[in-house]
């Protein structure tokens, strides 16, 4: 459930097909996202699932897992 609202935030914010959001893809590498993108994308997960993400743990987000296993963290 918390990898389909990502996939979903990813698919909106990054105009990507939701087939090329897999948990192993990487933010940047594989769906293109640029530091605008990644900031934007932080910003639509935190409103989504109510949670603040700090700039560090934002950092070091590579991978769609990483994402999803951080809000799996805090829920």
């Amino acid at each position: 459930m918390i990898f389909e609202k990502v996939q979903q935030i990813i698919v909106d914010e990054l105009g990507v097909e939701a087939s090329e959001v897999t948990l192993a893809a990487s933010i940047s590498d594989d769906l293109g996202a640029d530091s605008l993108d990644a900031v934007e994308l932080i910003m639509a997960i935190e409103d989504e699932f109510e949670i603040k993400v700090s700039d560090e743990a934002a950092q070091a987000f590579e991978t769609v897992q990483q994402i999803v296993s951080f809000i799996e963290g805090e829920k």
